[in-house]
């Protein structure tokens, strides 16, 4: 855009450096980030890892994680027309590998939830660098936990029987059995952690529209980051959203394997009959799902060179967590033998010494050797710090919490109450590939995400920054196009000429190299009574929304409204069906018993929930919007990079003067107001 001018030229403002000067790059804060780092550095490191050509390395795993996928769907296409009698399923054991590897992916699945959610309720600055990749972890692992009850009911034509609607025969589905609260919680869970993970791209997203080279990334990322710019009325409603939906997806942590636990709990099969299964399946999930994070982390780390992203600090954290949960882990698996000897039942009794000491005690063993020992070594801060230690420990634990779904599962089925009815479980060639071919498709998910989206998030991380000492450093892209920069440009430069002839009221822009310098400008403009105000930035500046006088965000009342319509529509839809059109007493249990529909109601209290909570930000913040004059403006593309941005509707030369005097570095009309 053109700089303000008349046709006198009458004054002149000169361009003034930042307080903090332009020399050298402001020291990251804390432990969490590593080396001397400005917004810029953080905007082009990360936004690199998906804006240059893949590297030979990435290739390779490319396609051999495709080739490994496309064996596990030959195995299951093989299936699905031949039927689960491929499998080495018999009588005792109808369930092994399928079971074992959902409950081992949902496992795996809850650790972004974890540390996006929980860590950022309890404000821990150290899940920023890893929260993004262990987000995507989760729903690349729910995606491979979906495979495999999918495809064990063999005729996957009649899966829709699980959806809250009446068969072919009018029978509808049975809301008091787990395997439904199944399908309710992990439903619920995915598109939770769908909408908490799309939630905290779009910023990111806006960002590679802004630094996009070729056309086509511009419309894909444009379309995807639904015409976020940097609002800092956007922010404040945008971290109202995010930290409700870490407050929903908190509780589904616990719900959804405390939910996969009870398919085992409510059944009366020594071994699984256990009420300490619901706290014992969640602490090794989370045991399990960080030791994932920590083997794909390490590798990403390395091949990526993000040690100042991902520093030691980072791997001290997370090898404690992995103590801590291990630990837990083994005091479940010493009750679980303890109980069994004090409960003085003689089948109790067998199948736990069975497990130790019969035909599989071998994959017992190697369940506590991985579980419980090799955990042990991060009691020594040595190796909480070495990745190569750290990488070997989380893949034996990986292996461990497999066999430990396998032994809970087989080794309670092997032994039936019959001698003449005792059987051993071998794997087939289909129960393999499929396993391995989840892993594969695992892998390939991961690698196409690293290579189109950000890996670790880019808003976030600049919030570690010291703020007070960030003047806005210029951007690869700026630099390139010869832009003038924050206290780095040619001293005494002249940054607008302004006219004692006002010719019109309009929308300006005024761009600044600092939010402390913002922050100035908006006091000023508040303290005018100036109205139309609105301040950009690349993150979300707390300063700033002090100095605009914003009100709290009204959020938390669309998420209330929704949370109470998903509660009403679950009792309510369980109850007509149970009480009214489908009245059969399942287990003793009377129509209408709402005890058991407590699960499904929670679930679809927090579904819908979520729903409101992003449909209400969107509302708030007029979004999307795909195009906004304020795109238009020149060096607008950095608000996501490294620059700060205050827009005045209707403004005047008195106006511009206070910016300039404000600090600003450059001021911009724009002919159309949004």
């Amino acid at each position: 855009m053109m700089n303000l001018q008349a046709d006198a030229l009458t004054s002149s403002i000169e361009m003034r450096t930042d307080a903090h000067g332009s020399e050298g790059h402001p020291a990251a804060s804390g432990d969490y980030l590593s080396g001397q780092h400005t917004l810029a550095d953080v905007t082009e490191t990360i936004s690199r890892m998906t804006e240059t050509p893949a590297p030979r390395w990435w290739w390779y795993g490319f396609i051999l994680s495709g080739l490994v996928t496309l064996g596990g769907i030959f195995a299951a296409v093989y299936l699905i027309v031949t039927g689960v009698g491929v499998w080495g399923l018999n009588q005792p054991v109808g369930w092994a590998f399928d079971i074992t590897n959902l409950v081992f992916w949902i496992g795996i699945g809850h650790a972004g939830t974890l540390i996006s959610a929980i860590l950022f309720l309890f404000r821990q600055k150290w899940r920023t660098s890893i929260n993004r990749f262990a987000e995507a972890m989760t729903l690349f692992a729910v995606i491979c936990a979906g495979i495999f009850p999918t495809i064990h009911v063999g005729r996957i034509w009649m899966l829709w029987f699980f959806a809250p609607l009446p068969n072919d025969q009018a029978i509808w589905p049975q809301f008091y059995s787990p395997l439904v609260w199944d399908a309710f919680a992990i439903g619920t869970y995915f598109t939770v952690s769908l909408l908490f993970w799309y939630l905290g791209l779009v910023p990111d997203l806006a960002t590679l529209r802004d630094r996009a080279k070729s056309r086509t990334r511009q419309v894909i990322f444009g379309i995807l980051a639904l015409g976020w710019r940097g609002s800092v009325r956007h922010w404040r409603h945008y971290e109202s959203a995010y930290l409700l939906l870490a407050g929903l997806a908190t509780p589904l942590v616990v719900s959804v394997h405390s939910v996969v636990s009870m398919d085992f709990a409510t059944s009366v099969l020594p071994g699984w009959h256990a009420t300490i299964f619901p706290p014992y399946f969640v602490a090794g999930a989370i045991f399990s799902g960080f030791a994932m994070v920590l083997t794909l982390m390490i590798p990403m780390r390395q091949l990526f060179k993000l040690q100042d992203y991902i520093t030691d600090r980072h791997l001290d954290h997370m090898a404690k967590v992995l103590l801590a949960t291990g630990l837990m882990v083994g005091y479940a698996y010493g009750v679980e033998f303890f109980s069994a000897w004090y409960s003085a039942n003689e089948t109790e009794r067998f199948v736990f010494l069975n497990r130790a000491f019969g035909p599989y005690g071998w994959s017992y063993w190697i369940m506590v050797s991985c579980n419980v020992l090799v955990p042990q070594l991060f009691w020594v801060r040595r190796f909480r710090t070495n990745a190569w230690v750290l990488f070997v420990a989380s893949i034996l634990v990986n292996v461990g919490m497999w066999f430990e779904r396998f032994v809970i599962i087989v080794t309670s089925l092997h032994r039936d109450f019959l001698p003449a009815s005792w059987g051993m479980f071998v794997p087939t060639w289909v129960d393999v590939l499929q396993m391995v071919g989840a892993f594969g498709l695992f892998f390939l998910l991961l690698l196409i995400f690293v290579r189109l989206l950000p890996a670790i998030s880019i808003a976030e991380m600049k919030l570690l920054l010291p703020h007070e000492s960030m003047p806005g450093q210029p951007s690869a892209a700026a630099s390139a196009a010869g832009t003038s920069t924050a206290g780095g440009s040619t001293a005494g430069a002249s940054i607008t000429s302004l006219s004692s002839r006002w010719p019109e009221k309009r929308t300006l822009v005024a761009r600044f190299s600092s939010v402390a310098s913002l922050s100035e400008a908006l006091r000023r403009l508040a303290d005018r009574g100036i109205a139309g105000v609105d301040a950009y930035a690349p993150y979300p500046a707390h300063e700033l929304i002090a100095a605009m006088k914003l009100r709290r965000s009204p959020l938390p009342w669309f998420t209330l409204a929704g949370g109470l319509f998903g509660l009403t529509l679950g009792l309510l839809g369980m109850w007509y069906i149970h009480g009214v059109e489908y009245p059969i007493i399942v287990g003793g249990k009377q129509p209408g018993t709402w005890q058991g529909f407590v699960p499904v109601a929670f679930e679809m209290t927090v579904l819908f929930a979520a729903f409101a909570t992003v449909g209400g930000l969107l509302w708030k913040c007029g979004l999307p919007k795909l195009y906004h004059p304020l795109f238009g403006v020149k060096n607008f593309e950095r608000v996501t990079d490294d620059a700060f941005f205050v827009s005045v509707e209707e403004a005047d030369e008195t106006t511009a003067r206070l910016l300039a005097d404000a600090g600003a570095v450059e001021l911009m009309p724009v002919e159309e107001v949004a």
